[in-house]
């Protein structure tokens, strides 16, 4: 299927778009089977680090969704892809449980380690951040001047089932600012990550649509990186969103209304 269009292939965010927490979004089921019965090319973009590939592909199924682990990018797979080729060195993980069985393979340091990091990689840890984990973190990168500090995305917020929560920026942030150091990020709005997405897709960054509902990180990431982004009135969506700089490609209900926009004249 030819839209009439230059877009050829999609980046779908996750949380938000396809579901919020557990709950699957009306019409998102129905129109990501729209999508592969039509072929067009697509992947899961999705800045969540709480979870694998492997537990996103479930919790997708789960919902009547049908999605490989190849199907999905997170940063916690991309960082680790990158760490694969990069200068041995001792990795320190703050990430969930869950999103450890990315970096398996890595030389990952103990879970109290203070020295001895030449990577600090940060994702989302939620509830488990208090004091002593993030000033833990701090003494890593401060107790060695060329330690990499590593972000797994730079999300502000997320919309959670009791409201909206701090997600990985506020955390990478108190870090660069105590160490002095500017954070190498694995996960939007990185333009590395939208472009190893279209990439993914063999597609030129100009034929691929990146739909998600934070106008910073999705649509203005996607387009600083030369993609076209849409944004969804659904997730973290707030209509302030509309009346700032960024300009969405396109503006959707939900990702229900993906089909009439692909098809419209």
């Amino acid at each position: 299927m030819r839209p009439s269009h230059a877009v050829r292939g999609v980046l779908l965010d996750m949380d938000g778009v396809i579901y919020n927490d557990d709950r699957p979004i009306a019409g998102a089921v129905e129109t990501i089977e729209w999508v592969q019965a039509h072929a067009i090319p697509h992947l899961f973009l999705t800045n969540t680090t709480s979870k694998s590939r492997a537990a996103l592909s479930e919790k997708l199924l789960g919902l009547g969704i049908r999605a490989a682990e190849t199907a999905i990018l997170t940063p916690a797979a991309a960082a680790a892809e990158w760490l694969r080729t990069a200068p041995v060195g001792q990795i320190a993980l703050f990430v969930r449980q869950t999103a450890r069985r990315e970096f398996a393979g890595l030389p990952c340091l103990p879970e109290d380690a203070e020295r001895g990091a030449r990577y600090v990689i940060v994702g989302d840890l939620g509830d488990l951040w208090d004091y002593r984990t993030l000033n833990r973190a701090f003494r890593l990168l401060h107790n060695n001047r060329e330690a990499q500090l590593i972000a797994l995305g730079m999300t502000r917020y997320w919309l959670a089932s009791d409201g909206l929560s701090l997600d990985v920026a506020p955390f990478v942030a108190a870090l660069e600012h105590a160490a002095g150091r500017e954070a190498l990020v694995f996960g939007k709005p990185a333009a590395r990550f939208f472009l190893a997405g279209a990439g993914r897709l063999s597609l030129g960054a100009g034929e691929v649509l990146m739909i998600g509902d934070d106008i910073e990180a999705d649509v203005a990431g996607a387009q600083a990186a030369g993609l076209k982004g849409a944004l969804v009135k659904t997730g973290k969506f707030h209509p302030a969103d509309l009346e700032g700089a960024v300009r969405p490609d396109a503006v959707l209900d939900s990702i229900a209304g993906l089909p009439t926009w692909w098809n419209r004249p």
